[in-house]
Parts: structure tokens; sequence; C-alpha cells
């Protein structure tokens, strides 16, 4: 399980820091300088004029004593702070911005990738004294009743830390801002900046769960109204749990995982309540979402079972009123063929033929009108015993 680092002691006052922030050593120091002499700084290539760089500042005891305008300058001005810190926040840098890094404090090649790349799992990993910590930060967008996930990558070295944003959250100058406040916490060193920003992340999720939860309400409210278009909604907001849940489950292994570096790591005291103050509150938020997911899924259940039921009762008005329809449409064929027959008898006797039988007969005529009242009565009668008049 992923432990925290353990900040180094300090490189004597008349050494430089290498990228490893070691003091130099006579087997590391070229055979052309005297082992006395510090050991010279590794040369960083100069990291193009980018605006990636949000704010960049080295700090001693807490406090700010430098903020550099490029990353060469903040890497000269670490090496001039023995007890020095440095952190520096980046937004989506560039490969030769995130190379420079990698060279200066030695990050390995697969952190620097991940963070090129992002679109990675929130992880904990261990590289050397190096830890690399990658965050998915949440927001709650009120206009478009939805989440926004944003990817956040953390490098923590012995004496540095640098921050790769992905996205607009979270605010990470708000968090600064706030250690820059204490500087007794920030004097912890890169793990209390750490634990700020995790803290930060986490906190984001609060506003997260209360319009998720007002959205699954609003759900509810329209399953049982009838909204035909609350299906959509349910799987949308189903997706967004789902990217929910990748974001906060994870988080609570690693908590775990730095708690149990505190006795092997030696960790602040202060620093150990801070985290299991977090690691509380992102275990409470990964419960709800979890809740939130199985909500959805009865929610959609009763949904199905709803609409199923609309539908069958839809179906039993088509079939009543086609039945309706049939029983409308036996009467109208039955008073048809009713009215067809003394047509038929006055058809037929209303052709003019000087040869046709009864023409000159003295009953002719009352003998079909008798005719027509026989077939009419005896179809009327055929037909009510059948149910169709």
């Amino acid at each position: 399980m992923p432990e925290r680092p353990r900040r180094h002691p300090s490189p004597p006052s008349g050494a430089k820091r290498s990228g490893w922030r070691r003091p130099a050593s006579p087997a590391d120091t070229p055979p052309s300088v005297p082992p006395s002499a510090p050991r010279p700084a590794p040369a960083a290539p100069t990291p193009p004029d980018h605006r990636s760089v949000i704010d960049s500042a080295v700090y001693r005891d807490g406090r700010r004593v430098a903020s550099p305008a490029t990353l060469a300058e903040t890497f000269r001005q670490l090496r001039e702070e023995p007890d020095g810190m440095a952190w520096i926040g980046l937004h989506r840098p560039t490969q030769p911005e995130l190379h420079s890094l990698a060279t200066e404090f030695n990050l390995h090649e697969l952190a620097v990738e991940d963070a090129l790349e992002a679109h990675q799992r929130p992880k904990l990993e261990r590289y050397g004294d190096t830890l690399f910590v990658v965050l998915r930060a949440a927001r709650y967008l009120d206009a478009q009743e939805e989440v926004e996930f944003a990817e956040l990558h953390v490098f923590v070295g012995p004496d540095f830390l640098i921050t790769v944003r992905h996205g607009s959250a979270p605010d990470l100058s708000a968090v600064r801002h706030r250690m820059e406040a204490n500087p007794e916490l920030l004097s912890l060193g890169p793990e209390a900046a750490l634990y700020a920003i995790l803290d930060a992340v986490v906190d984001g999720y609060a506003p997260v769960v209360e319009g998720v939860q007002t959205d699954i309400d609003e759900i509810e409210t329209e399953v049982f109204r009838g909204d035909p278009a609350v299906s959509r909604r349910i799987y949308e907001l189903s997706r967004e749990i789902v990217e929910f849940q990748r974001a906060t489950r994870p988080l609570v292994g690693m908590l775990h995982g730095l708690m149990a570096g505190f006795a092997k790591y030696g960790t602040d005291e202060e620093l150990q309540r801070y985290l299991r103050d977090v690691a509380d509150h992102v275990t409470h938020t990964s419960e709800r979402v979890d809740g939130f997911r199985q909500a959805l899924t009865e929610i959609l259940t009763v949904n199905a079972t709803l609409v199923s039921q609309q539908q069958n009762a839809e179906m039993r008005a088509l079939a009543e009123a086609g039945f309706e329809q049939n029983e409308e449409i036996k009467k109208i064929s039955s008073w048809a063929a009713i009215l067809f027959a003394p047509t038929l008898v006055g058809t037929i006797y209303g052709m003019n033929f000087e040869d046709m039988p009864e023409l000159k007969w003295a009953g002719g005529y009352p003998f079909a009108i008798l005719l027509m009242a026989v077939v009419c009565v005896s179809l009327y009668v055929i037909f009510k015993k059948r149910d169709w008049l």
C-alpha cells in the first residue's frame, strides 16, 4: 500500500541541491572538482514562455520568500534556500515544461507521462522519494444541472510540490492563500500542502452531493408525475454518479494508505489528525454516492413499472375503444342489411320490362310490401339474437 514520503534533512549550507535534493558526496563529484567544493547544479533546460505556470513560489519556514516568474528562476531560488520548499502550480503544461521539472526534481518518466496524457484513475504511487497522486475533482453546475469533473496531478517530494491541473477545479489559488495564512502548518513541508489540496478536493464534493440529492428528489417527483423525459434524465444522472464513484471510492484506499505510513515516515501528529478528518469526509461522501446509485436503480425500477402500467392502461383503453367501435360497426352493418332488403325488392319490381311476372297482378303491390316487411323483420330478429342491435 502506498505510504507518505518523509521530508529529508536539509543539506549543508555550503552545498547546492541536485534533482534528488541530497548533499553532494566525493563519489558524485567529477574528478576536476575538489571534493570539498559544492556540487554544481544540473543544467535545467529553460522552459518556454507559457501561461501554464499559474503560480510558482519558494517558501522558508512556511512563508513565501520568492515568487519566481519562470521555472528556471524557481529552480535557482530553491537551490539558494537550503531549508526552502517550492510550490509550483501548472495548468495543462507543455511537454518541455514537464520535462524540465522532471530533470530538476528527478521525476519518474511514467508519472510525467501520466501527467501529460491525463485521463487517469485516482491513484497514489511512490517513485523513490517522490509521491505521485492523481485526484478527480468535481464541481456541480447549477445552470446545466450536471457534474463537471477535472483531473489533478500532484508530485510531492522532500522539498517541492508540483500541481498539474487539467480542468478548472479545484481552486488551488484559494488553497495556497489558505496555507500562506497559516505559516505554522505550511512549515511542516510539502505534506501539509498535499493535505490542503486533498481537503479542498474532498470539500468540493459536498456541493456536488447536495446538487445530486436535489436532482434525485426532482426525478422522484417527475417519475410519479408521469414526465416522459424522466427516463433520459435518470440515465444521464446515473452516468454522472458512476463517474462520481470512480472519483471518490479510490480516495478511501489512498488516504488509508497514507495513514498506514504515519509511523514509518514520521508524519507530524497535527497532519495525522487533519488527514484522518479528510479520510472521514471521503468515507462519508463515498457512502452517500453509493446510496445515490442504489436510489437511482430503485427509481428506475419504479419508473419502468409505472411506464409499464401506463402502457397497459393505454392498451386496455385502445382495446375497449376497439371493442366499442366493433359494436358500432355491427349495428351499422345490421341496419344496412335490413335497409338493403326492401331496396332490393323495390329495385327488382321497379325494372321496366313488359313481360314481367306479377306486373299486372292486382295483389302485386301488397305482396311486395309484405315481402319487404317479412325480410326486414326476419333480419332484425336474427341480429337481435346475436346482440348486434
